[in-house]
């Protein structure tokens, strides 16, 4: 009815994340390249529509965030009540809309599939606050390794060292939303409940094999499960909160992608779904059993957004007492503003958890790279791979041409040679690629942690990550035609020069919002846990892992250990005391680790909470937190600003109050002004909010610059006079958000994108689409010849204005594209 539907669908504001999308011709780096291969998925038009009506969560919090039985369930029927009004309306109208999922306690609204037409509809209503894209999540682990019982020495099959004297989290529920559980495995010992199947609705929730091939199961819910509550294993392996129980809500598992085949992967719809039942998980409408921390450990890449539906998801969860638990993601550093946080962990509400490597020890082999007369690298470096040198290898160095290790007749470049691959911010896809053309060894361009790269048993190639400095030599050399060589020695054992730091693959931030992200970081790198099924023997299975999924199941067993210790905390106290006693990192900034590196003995003492635990500045301006005491006692606490970024940048701070004392349970509100000159270097630090006597926590905040220049790129209508028809639209092409490349990328998303129709007068006729949360894509929408409210337009010449908003709302780019009807 409307005048704008998609050819190339909405959701190409998913970006390449979402099988959709592609780079527009103003970047300077290739979207593609960011997101790697993973899993192209299309989502079939799908998109969730929220609704003004107050849902359960935000009932409960004008409440007081208390409710008895029977408001809650009146609540949650309201919700579910305004979206069937809705559809009737809408239906009225002749469009028919079939909600895959609905949500009525974290937010009210639903998922359904919608043409242009129905969302330009959506859009208009007054009882509707926004229609989003659905975006697809991934496990976010970077690779994953079986081990062999040998393998649980000191040197490997890695624990995360997260101990609480006197907690192992008993009476406490752990939703866990992922793919499902096989909940026969012994390690698991019993700690796991019969789930909820979001993804096929089978009772269980049990992890399930690959229609294609049987054999392949689920792992990833195993594996974070086995973090969580495993016991008895080798070597006295265990997870970190061994007595608490898991609720496993199957949201991802496999599904079809979009080469006919099946991929692991959750859509957000599900997602959200997943978290509307962690908070009631008897779906009886009342939210007052539930689980007391949600582990989401998955990642929506690059789509961080703050006020999307996943976010508000999130909020209001914890409005329902339960603390979401997300990982920043494994896309790498980003650059110094927005950066490259994975959703749902972008949310401000989420506890954000990024990933160190913590391993005493790693392998090492001797390299020697040599060009002509000249070395260009002799010494010894940490294998990237999981697979060491089975004996000294003397190869031939090879480059691919751009991505593809075959030349254009599909011949491969690199068979029985050393490839020489970019790492991109996907370096397990590199050097996979690279060993399926056949390469005998992989040498990656940047470096990597030791171990972090787990290539599948069926490819024993040893991944090599080079020093900056040398990468580039070798470029050089290879690009002026000159012939290189590597020898690679067999492998040894060596302490890890980057122990104690965030691992490389961790995502850093900023978020979409200026907020810091993650909040805090834990042991990500080499941790040992269950595999589903069982060896031929019928032994169990165990795996190492790493990813920032696995660091935010370390933190979930964390808060699992510290509800237990102090049953009385509200979930975002028990956040705020997670991240605000986290010990800092010394070497890493606040972007890559939040507050730093977890330490639940010290949440456990701690007398103060800070809410929200990472602070929002972006540019600088004025950001607030909340300070609450948590003890039995009158707290005198002394605030201060300091610095940590060792930089010159000009900058003025205050802090109101930088004094206070506070009652027993009592709360403050502290205000941060910030003012960086503009141009100004990125500037970082952390509120300390100090009890005399009594330790101190921590309230990370950063200031970066805002990157200039266009948010569009082209915008072109193809053809430029055409007659109105509905079934052969005229299209619409815009390049939206930008991807820069420098020392890092750094992704420049938009709020919205707005499509308005004009007369060629200057009349403004109105809003023909609105597309919300919008990644760096090339988005295609077919113009029908319709206006905004389906009738068709008379003949003449029109203006279509395209307005980019950028996420924090601070500017636009506006771009026309005229036409005429005939």
């Amino acid at each position: 009815m409307v005048a704008v539907a998609a050819t190339a669908t909405l959701l190409a504001t998913g970006g390449r994340g979402a099988g959709q999308a592609s780079a527009p011709a103003t970047s300077a780096l290739s979207w593609a390249g960011l997101v790697g291969s993973r899993p192209q998925v299309a989502t079939g038009g799908r998109v969730i529509v929220l609704l003004r009506t107050p849902s359960l969560a935000q009932r409960v919090a004008a409440a007081g965030g208390t409710a008895d039985a029977g408001r809650e369930r009146a609540w949650t029927g309201a919700a579910l009540a305004a979206q069937k009004a809705l559809i009737s309306r809408l239906a009225a109208e002749g469009v028919t809309v079939r909600p895959d999922y609905s949500f009525s306690r974290v937010l009210d609204g639903f998922s359904t599939a919608a043409g242009g037409s129905a969302v330009a509809l959506l859009e208009r209503d007054p009882a509707v606050a926004g229609v989003y894209p659905v975006r697809i999540a991934y496990p976010a682990s970077v690779s994953t390794q079986v081990l062999a019982r040998a393998d649980f020495g000191p040197g490997s099959g890695h624990r995360p060292g997260i101990r609480l004297a006197g907690a192992d989290g008993r009476g406490v529920t752990i939703a866990l939303l992922d793919t499902g559980v096989d909940a026969a495995v012994p390690y698991l010992r019993g700690r796991v409940r019969d789930g909820i199947d979001i993804v096929g609705g089978d009772a269980g929730a049990l992890a399930d094999a690959n229609p294609a091939s049987p054999s392949e199961l689920e792992r990833h819910g195993t594996e974070m499960a086995g973090l969580l509550v495993g016991g008895g294993g080798p070597s006295g392996l265990a997870g970190v909160a061994g007595g608490a129980t898991v609720l496993p809500i199957r949201v991802a598992g496999w599904q079809p992608d979009g080469r006919g085949g099946r991929a692991v992967y959750a859509r957000s719809d599900e997602l959200i779904a997943g978290l509307d039942r962690a908070v009631d998980p008897n779906d009886d409408g009342d939210a007052r059993d539930a689980a007391r921390v949600a582990l989401v450990p998955l990642a929506e890449p690059f789509a961080g957004f703050p006020d999307g539906p996943e976010a508000r998801a999130v909020a209001g969860a914890l409005a329902l007492d339960t603390l979401v638990v997300a990982p920043a993601g494994n896309d790498g550093a980003a650059g110094a503003g927005y950066g490259d946080v994975s959703g749902p962990g972008g949310a401000p509400a989420a506890l954000t958890v990024g990933a160190t490597d913590t391993r005493p020890r790693i392998a090492q082999a001797r390299l020697d790279v040599r060009s002509g007369l000249a070395t260009l690298f002799a010494g010894t470096l940490p294998l990237a791979g999981a697979v060491a040198p089975p004996a000294r290898l003397n190869l031939e160095i090879a480059r691919p041409r751009g991505s593809s290790f075959f030349s254009p007749r599909g011949v491969s470049l690199v068979s029985g040679r050393a490839a020489f691959a970019a790492a991109g911010l996907s370096p397990l896809a590199s050097a996979e690629r690279a060993v399926t053309a056949g390469a005998s060894a992989v040498l990656l361009d940047r470096p990597l942690p030791a171990g972090g790269l787990g290539l599948d048993e069926s490819a024993p190639v040893p991944v090599v990550s080079l020093p900056s400095g040398v990468a580039r030599a070798l470029r050089t050399r290879l690009d002026a035609g000159a012939t290189a060589t590597v020898a690679l020695g067999s492998a040894a054992a060596a302490a890890n020069s980057d122990a104690g730091r965030v691992a490389s693959f961790s995502s850093t931030g900023l978020a979409y919002d200026g907020r810091v992200k993650p909040d805090l970081v834990a042991p990500g790198v080499g941790l040992a846990t269950s595999d589903p099924g069982a060896d031929a023997d019928g032994s169990p299975r165990f795996v190492t892992v790493n990813g920032s999924s696995a660091a935010a199941a370390v933190v979930a067993g964390a808060a699992a250990l510290l509800a237990q210790a102090r049953p009385a905390l509200q979930a975002a106290e028990l956040g705020g005391l997670l991240a605000g006693t986290a010990r800092a990192l010394p070497d890493d900034p606040v972007t890559a680790q939040g507050a730093g590196l977890v330490d639940v003995g010290a949440a456990a003492a701690g007398r103060l909470a800070a809410v929200p635990a990472t602070l929002a500045l972006g540019r600088g301006g004025e950001t607030s937190f909340t300070l609450t005491n948590l003890s039995g006692r009158d707290l005198p606490v002394t605030l201060a600003i300091r610095r940590q970024d060792h930089g010159t940048a000009a900058a003025r701070f205050s802090l109101d109050p930088a004094r206070a004392v506070l009652r027993p349970g009592a709360s403050i509100a502290v205000r941060l002004r910030a003012h960086a000159e503009p141009g100004a270097a990125p500037i970082e630090g952390v509120v300390v909010a100090r009890v005399h006597g009594a330790g101190a926590i921590r309230v990370p905040w950063a200031i970066a610059p805002v990157a200039r220049g266009p948010l569009l790129g082209a915008v072109s209508l193809a053809p430029a006079a055409f007659a109105a028809s509905d079934t052969r639209p005229a299209l619409l092409t815009v390049d939206a958000g930008r991807v820069l490349a420098g020392a890092a990328a750094e992704i420049r998303p938009l709020a919205r994108l707005d499509v308005v129709l004009y007369r060629a007068s200057g009349e403004r006729i109105g809003l023909l689409a609105r597309i919300r949360d919008v990644l760096p894509g090339r988005i295609e929408l077919g113009l029908t010849g319709r206006d905004p409210t389906g009738r068709r337009l008379p003949p003449g010449r029109y203006v279509l204005r395209v307005v980019a908003t950028s996420v924090d709302g601070s500017r636009s780019t506006s771009r026309k594209a005229r036409f005429t009807l005939r």
